[in-house]
């Protein structure tokens, strides 16, 4: 059981990653309010947990949508002391060949554009009062461009990781840190979007959402005088070079 008594959001916390970190995180004591851009599926997720979990429908991309989710987060919980961005999408056709300006838009809007978004609207609190943990989870994809995650996905992924990295340095002294998490393959709703399907035997070898849920948790856990600036967690079957 955690003794911070720290109060989370989570973007994208209605399915995947963020919908594991959330219960594991108020399993362990932690009081967590979740967003995403269907309301079915925060309530789905909230209603799996023994403990309270508040949520709220907003979409990351829509920067007003984000300002009115901080706001309301911090008037149910007081404050925000780690905030967890978890949204992410990508898109069947990835090559650049076939990716539109559209799609590519698209991609760099929810998951780069997203996080900006996410991160200016909590840093002034967290600022005020000294303290705060964000992590941003991105992609292997955001260290080392491939074929797998394609053309918008890579692009995208390693601005958000340069976003985090970049504002990690920045706040370092006010009490703030900032943690980027590189998953590797993971079994969660986003492998539905690629051009090939994944077969059972393939997403039952790669991470679980639950396994990204306890470095979250480990992270979270931390003493504030440590910081995980960065870290790559995969499947032990993945080629990582």
């Amino acid at each position: 059981m955690s003794d911070q008594n720290k109060n989370v959001l989570i973007v994208g916390g209605g399915t995947g990653i963020g919908a594991a970190c959330a219960l594991l995180l108020a399993e362990n004591g932690f009081r967590v309010a979740i967003s995403g851009r269907r309301e079915n599926k925060l309530k789905e997720t909230a209603g799996q947990s023994e403990k309270e979990i508040l949520y709220s429908v907003a979409d990351v991309s829509e920067r007003e949508q984000v300002n009115n989710l901080i706001q309301w987060a911090e008037k149910e919980m007081g404050s925000i002391d780690i905030m967890i961005n978890s949204a992410g999408v990508n898109i069947p056709n990835r090559s650049m060949k076939e990716v539109t300006p559209e799609d590519w838009d698209f991609l760099l809007k929810v998951n780069a554009t997203g996080a900006y978004n996410c991160m200016h609207a909590v840093l002034p609190s967290m600022l005020k009062q000294k303290d705060g943990l964000i992590m941003n989870v991105s992609s292997v994809a955001g260290i080392r461009a491939g074929m797998l995650g394609g053309v918008a996905y890579n692009a995208s992924k390693f601005a958000m990781s340069a976003l985090g990295i970049s504002v990690a340095q920045e706040v370092k002294d006010d009490g703030i840190r900032v943690t980027t998490i590189y998953p590797g393959e993971v079994e969660t709703p986003i492998l539905d979007n690629r051009p090939v399907p994944v077969s059972k035997e393939q997403r039952a070898k790669i991470l679980q959402p639950e396994d990204l849920a306890q470095a979250v948790l480990m992270i979270a856990n931390l003493h504030p005088r440590a910081h995980v600036s960065e870290l790559v967690i995969k499947p032990t079957t993945q080629v990582h070079v």
